[in-house]
Formats: structure tokens, C-alpha cells, sequence
């Protein structure tokens, strides 16, 4: 039989953790759990506690973690069936037949630790005897200090193919290749992979070594500038971040933790005074680095270089996270200037000043946003269109829904406001010209021509006038501007209003003011090819439709039948607020519901008294009655 989980699930229940860690390590009982300066690496202030209830021991500073089996493999260098049957004896318990694969997968990762652990401490000793001369050289040059190439463990690998393999003979070539430190070619002999580079030690969260990076130190056009290990037992690079297990323990001080694009870059933010950085190892940040961040910090600020790679990558790492957004959980963006990364930032312009840029990260709705929109110029409607569909695709990636609704409407109202902007409010002057232009006399002497409106908006301005069944009270507005085209400046921020407001009126209004400001003060000449019939059909109910009824009384009536056009739209909208508050608000809904609707009420039968003043005869007052299915001011009921 194997070890299954239940089975191993009842030797720890058995276990009383303290006692076995207490063997080796002086507790202190602190509440319901035990306490301990940390065996794992070196402290002064307690920071390991051991916890009975839970079955688990746990270090704050390194982040070691573990039950009693691991503590036996990881602390005293037990193999795990070794470990299992030690406390299987102390428990009382048989143990069953092991699972061979499980057993040598766990021994195998033992051993590969004892061979990197080997490694770095050549590549260490190297640095610092005659052949690291030019290693020691190039660290001086950029800045790191002797304490830093100390704690961040710099080693350095000789050019000799077989340096290694003479340097870790304890070790069979088959451990050295499977470690990755030894590369196999078919028909060749084994060589070192790690050659006349500048070595630095990739660590796991409890600090031990599993994997390298190196930096090549001469100038050659054929040999990458940094070279990581492969994929190992030990190692998934998709899986590990670089410095993971100091900046843990940095980023409990800082509530934040930073990623950079490079080792080199976090070991000159750390010389610096930043020590909660990591970075990934050669890949663009993945989904698992992303889970690794989030255990630290809810919101891992991202910091890409100022170039354009700098910024691919960017946008590479917002498409990663955005599927697995969850509540509270998401990444800050920061962008260097142009051409630097945090190395040169730190140097040219101090700490500071990437303190200050850390501070204010950009959202990732916002790399979204101008990422898209900087794609690609946005000069037609087709474009423009484009940039809406890309900008929803990235929406639809996003799996947690409130999230991917909140993101849809911030997204959605930012490109209206670009595809729509509204209109540049015009500077109106009381019986003057608009925008206080001068008309007339503009060449040799002579009047500006009458203005005439577009074919397509003309037919646009004729549909809404001869379309009064439906609305009469909209037709008659615009017949009435069209028929007194002096009166259209007076109202112009009327009209804005209605533009605002009525998105179907916009262009037709914005035709008209734009035709206002040509024409003279006094000019009485109906705007030609509108109106189709010699009278509208609404001239008795309306003054100002009527070409014989007194100017001044046209002209009051007109702002009058603008001001409630203008306040219709208004009073739904309200009225629409006022319904969706009755969940939350069902009293004070309901008593702004009705004032309302009483005010719109009232502007309906105000506008189908318009006419009523005019001592017009009986062919008035037949025409004030409304139609069948009609309210009074034009709109269709039902």
C-alpha cells in the first residue's frame, strides 16, 4: 500500500510538533503557540513560531513553512521515508509500503539542493581569488558595495568548458546535467553551462539555492548578455521570482512589494534602500508570479523601463493579470522616463525619486486606455470603432463580473467622452451676433453671402419640421427658427442645451447656429428650401409660426416653446433618478416622483395654451384641441 494522504494526515495528528522541534531549537512559549529565534537563517528578534492546534511551524522572516515531516527533511536532512518512519516509530504506527516515484522524487530533490549549494560556494570562492580580478572589477563599476556582493551571494564562473566538473567531482555527471549546471550533446563530452560569467545564486522563499543566473563579462556578439538555468527538479522559472524570500520579509515593513525586470535592477534598487523587489527570471511575468505577488501584497507595483520593450512588456503583464482580477486584487504600473531603468534612475536623480514614482502607480485600467488608444491614430470613425472593439475585448478577458462590468462603463465613458467631445460652448451676446462676430464688409466691401445649409442636413431639418404628428411642439421650434432665422442667436445657449441633451437634434442645431453667425442682425428671410407648404400647419396654434402675428409676440412665444423643449428632456431624466431610488428611498422617491410629474404636466398643458392669448377666431380654438391618442403638446400616447 502507499502513503496516502489520510495516512500521513493521521501520523501528524499523532505528532506533537513543539516536541519534535524542540529537540533542536530552544522554544518559548508565547500564548497558545512557541516561539523561537529562526534555524533557518539568522536573526535576532524571534520571528519562528511553532503552532500545535495547527500542525505547523512558520517563520515571518524567511517565510519557511512546514508540518513535522518537512521540518525533519528540511531542517535535519532526513530523506522523506526516513523522516515518515522516525515519527511513524514516535506515533505508534506502522508504516505502509511507500510509493517508489513519490520516494525518489523527494530524495532526488535533496540531492539536487546539496549540488547547488556546491556550486555556489565555488562560484564564490572564484569571485574571489585571481580569476575573478575582472568579475570584482565590473561590480565595482556599478556601484555595489562589498556588503551588497556579500548578501546577494555574486560568484563568478571560470572559462574552462570542464572547470566545473573537476570542482564538484563528489557529484555524478548525471546530478551535475539534471542541476543544470552541465550541458549533454549528443556524440560530445559534457561541458560546463555557466562559462566567463558573473554568477549570482536564484533562491527559492526559504533561501536555498536552486538555480543561477550569469552575466557574461566579455564582449561577445554570439553569446547571450544573461544566461539563467534551465528548468530543473528545483526550478520553473514561470514559477519563481527572483529575491522572492528578501523582499517578503521587507514587504511586511513596506505594505508593498515591487517588480522590476531584471536581477541586476533589484540588487541596485536593494544598494539603494529599496529592499521589497524581486523580478521574474527571462519571461514575462505569469499567471503563477502573479499568485506569488498577490500572497504578499494585494496591489504588487510593476515598474517597466522607459523604452519601448520596456513598454510591450507593460502591456504584456495587464494582459496577464486581467483575467485573474479578483475583489481588491490587482497590479500598480509605473513607467520610468525614457531611456532609463532603476538603475540609472537611482543613480542620476537618487532614491527619492523613485520613491516618488512608486508612490503613484497608474491603474491598469489606465495602461488599457492609452495603450489602445496611442495604437493607432485615431482620425476616422473606422478607427475610432476600432479602438471601442479593443478596448471591450481586453473587458471580456476579465472573469470576475462586477470587475468586468466596472471596467466595461469606466472604459465605455472614456472613449465617449473622446469620440464624442461635446461641442465648444459659443460666447452669446444679447441681440447681437454670435461669438460677438462682425458680419458684413468682410471682403472689398461687401456682405457675406446668405448661408445655406447641407443637403443632408437640410433633408434632416425638413423630416423634423413635417414630422409634427408625432411630436408638435419639437416641429414647431424648429419651423419657428427656420422662419425667423434672426431669432436663432438669442437662444443659442438654449439650443447647446438641447444638443446636450438630445443627441438625435445635435447636428441639425449645431448647422443652424453655425448658419446664425453669418447672417445680419435684422435679417427676417426664412432660411429657403425647409419649409415645403406656404404655411405651417400649426400657425394658429403657435404666434410665432404665423408670418402676420405682431415680431415681438413671435418672438416671446418662441423662447417660451424653447425653454419648455429645452426642460422636457430635464424633467424624464429626473423623473427616471427618481424611480430607480424607490429600493432604497421608497418615501422620498415617490413624493419627487409626483412634483414631476406635476411639473411636466403642467409644461404639457402650458404648451397646448400657447395659442389661447391670440384673439385668433374659431379656426384657433378648433386647432387648440388636441388630436385622438394625442397629448397636448404633439407627443403620441399609448
Amino acid at each position: 500500500m502507499a502513503l496516502t494522504p489520510q495516512w500521513l494526515d493521521e501520523l501528524r495528528s499523532r505528532i506533537t510538533l513543539s516536541a519534535v522541534v524542540g529537540r533542536g531549537v530552544r522554544l518559548q512559549k508565547a500564548g497558545r503557540e512557541y516561539r523561537a529565534c529562526c534555524p533557518f537563517h539568522d536573526e535576532k528578534t524571534p520571528s519562528f513560531y511553532v503552532n500545535d492546534e495547527k500542525g505547523f511551524y512558520h517563520c515571518f522572516g524567511c517565510e519557511a513553512h512546514g508540518d513535522a515531516i518537512r521540518w525533519l527533511t528540511d531542517q535535519q536532512g532526513l530523506p522523506f521515508m526516513d523522516a515518515v518512519k522516525e515519527l511513524a516509530l514516535e506515533a505508534g504506527m506502522e508504516v505502509p509500503a511507500p510509493d517508489p516515484r513519490a520516494a525518489k522524487q523527494a530524495e532526488k530533490r535533496a540531492s539536487l539542493h546539496d549540488v547547488t549549494q556546491a556550486a555556489q560556494d565555488w562560484f564564490a570562492r572564484n569571485l574571489a581569488s585571481c580569476e575573478g580580478a575582472n568579475a570584482r572589477a565590473y561590480l565595482a563599476r556599478r556601484g555595489f558595495s562589498d556588503e551588497i556582493c556579500r548578501r546577494f551571494g555574486f560568484g563568478f564562473a571560470p572559462s574552462e568548458r570542464q572547470a566545473m566538473k573537476g570542482a564538484l567531482g563528489q557529484f555524478d555527471e548525471d546530478m551535475l546535467v539534471e542541476a543544470g549546471m552541465r550541458i549533454t550533446v549528443d556524440g560530445k563530452d559534457p561541458y560546463d553551462r555557466f562559462r566567463a560569467r558573473l554568477m549570482l545564486p536564484i533562491e527559492d522563499r526559504r533561501g536555498r539555492v536552486i538555480a543561477f543566473g550569469g552575466r557574461i563579462l566579455e564582449a561577445d556578439t554570439n553569446a547571450p548578455k544573461y544566461l539563467n538555468s534551465p528548468d530543473t527538479p528545483l526550478f520553473d522559472k514561470g514559477r519563481t521570482l527572483y529575491n522572492i524570500h528578501r523582499a517578503s520579509a521587507a514587504s511586511r515593513k513596506t505594505g508593498r512589494v515591487v517588480v522590476v525586470e531584471g536581477y541586476m535592477d533589484v540588487i541596485a534598487l536593494a544598494a539603494a534602500g529599496i529592499e521589497d523587489a524581486v523580478a521574474p527570471l527571462g519571461t514575462a511575468l505569469t499567471e503563477q508570479q502573479i499568485e506569488l505577488l498577490w500572497r504578499m501584497t494585494e496591489r504588487p507595483v510593476v515598474c517597466f523601463d522607459g523604452d519601448g520593450a520596456g513598454q510591450r512588456a507593460a502591456m504584456r503583464a495587464v494582459t496577464r493579470a486581467l483575467p485573474l482580477l479578483r475583489p481588491s486584487h490587482s497590479l500598480g504600473i509605473v513607467r520610468l522616463p525614457q531611456g532609463l531603468d532603476p538603475d540609472d534612475l537611482v543613480k542620476e536623480r537618487g532614491s527619492q525619486a523613485m520613491e516618488d514614482l512608486l508612490a503613484q502607480p497608474e491603474t491598469l485600467l489606465d495602461i488599457v486606455w492609452s495603450h489602445e488608444k496611442d495604437a493607432v491614430p485615431l482620425e476616422t470613425p473606422e478607427a475610432k470603432a476600432g479602438l471601442k472593439k479593443r478596448l471591450l475585448d481586453h473587458v471580456e478577458t476579465i472573469q470576475d463580473p462586477d470587475i468586468r462590468a466596472l471596467y466595461k462603463r469606466e472604459l465605455l465613458e472614456r472613449f465617449s467622452a473622446f469620440a464624442y467631445p461635446p461641442r465648444p460652448q459659443r460666447q452669446w451676446k444679447s441681440g447681437g451676433a454670435p461669438g460677438g462676430r462682425q458680419r458684413g464688409n468682410w471682403k472689398s466691401g461687401a456682405f457675406a453671402p446668405r448661408p445655406t445649409l447641407s443637403p443632408h442636413t437640410a433633408a434632416r431639418l425638413r423630416a423634423i419640421i413635417e414630422g409634427g404628428a408625432r411630436d408638435r411642439l419639437t416641429s414647431a421650434v424648429f419651423a419657428g427658427l427656420v422662419m425667423r432665422p434672426n431669432l436663432i442667436a438669442r437662444h443659442g445657449e438654449a439650443l447647446e442645451q438641447l444638443a446636450a441633451a438630445d443627441r438625435s437634434l445635435a447636428r441639425v442645431i449645431d448647422s443652424l447656429l453655425d448658419a446664425a453667425e453669418f447672417l445680419e442682425p435684422n435679417d427676417t428671410t426664412p432660411i429657403s428650401g425647409i419649409i415645403s407648404s406656404p404655411a405651417p400647419p400649426d400657425k394658429h396654434r403657435f404666434a410665432f409660426l404665423d408670418e402676420g402675428s405682431d415680431p415681438q409676440a413671435a418672438a416671446e412665444d418662441l423662447a417660451e416653446a424653447i425653454s419648455m423643449l429645452v426642460e422636457r428632456p430635464a424633467l424624464d431624466a429626473a423623473l427616471a433618478a427618481a424611480t430607480a431610488r424607490f429600493e432604497t428611498d421608497p418615501e422620498g422617491a415617490y413624493a419627487e416622483q409626483q412634483r414631476l410629474l406635476k411639473r411636466k404636466l403642467a409644461l404639457t398643458a402650458r404648451s397646448g395654451e400657447m395659442g389661447s392669448r391670440r384673439a385668433a377666431g374659431p379656426a384657433a380654438n378648433e386647432q387648440d384641441e388636441p388630436s385622438p391618442g394625442e397629448t397636448a403638446d404633439g407627443t403620441e400616447t399609448g
